[in-house]
């Protein structure tokens, strides 16, 4: 009896440690698929972050168009200040009208019926006027300009001319600018727009020699821009 007492027990015995070795490997199984598992997550989530950083962020696209232009041609300095009065105002980039052949003070005398700019005027010839440079970095960015000029004889001073030839105003809003002593702005845009063939030019604006930069920006402040 004794005997059949210890088979049954060792039976027993040998069963239990059977099924605890059965459960221990397959918890070591399932620790090690989750670790392996977890691992990998991980190198994927690294060689993401590392991509990321070589790619470096994302750089914002740059707005093109709407941009605003000034462009002058100043005799004297009175249209440069206002120019620069417009420029102030409306954040835009400005552009200088600059002859190869820079015109002196004897050259402007129109009282002396021997100086240049009489001679240019009575030989329609010689008012084309050679510009140190007549083209607009990224021209095609801009669209509105504003061109500006001194009153020679109730028109436009003549270097502003070479300019406008030079350039296709498609699409853009073209608003003339002058400064006078005395006279208006007269046929001066008009022409202009006739000499351009085309942009959508508006009416334009005369100021004197002692405009401020406040009747500069009431003036732009109508316009609507």
């Amino acid at each position: 009896m004794k005997k059949f007492l210890t088979l049954i027990l060792s039976l027993s015995l040998a069963v239990g440690l059977a099924a605890c070795g059965s459960d221990n490997s397959d918890s070591t199984s399932n620790s090690v698929s989750t670790e392996t598992q977890i691992a990998a997550e991980s190198e994927i989530v690294s060689e993401s972050d590392s991509a990321a950083s070589e790619e470096g962020p994302e750089e914002p696209e740059e707005d093109e168009g709407g941009k605003i232009l000034v462009v002058y041609y100043s005799a004297t300095g009175n249209t440069e200040e206002i120019a620069n009065y417009i420029a102030a105002v409306t954040g835009a980039d400005v552009f200088e009208l600059e002859p190869v052949n820079a015109y002196t003070d004897e050259d402007l005398n129109y009282n002396d019926d021997n100086s240049r700019v009489v001679r240019e005027h009575d030989n329609p010839d010689e008012q084309n006027i050679e510009l140190t440079a007549s083209t607009v970095e990224n021209w095609e960015e801009y669209d509105t300009v504003f061109i500006g000029f001194p009153i020679w004889w109730h028109i436009a001073a003549w270097p502003v001319n070479g300019f406008v030839e030079a350039n296709d105003f498609t699409s853009k809003t073209v608003i003339p600018f002058c400064t006078s002593a005395s006279s208006d702005l007269g046929e001066s845009g008009s022409l202009l727009e006739e000499m351009a063939g085309t942009g959508e030019w508006l009416e334009g604006q005369r100021f004197s020699s002692g405009a401020s930069e406040s009747d500069v920006r009431a003036w732009i402040e109508n316009l609507g821009l």
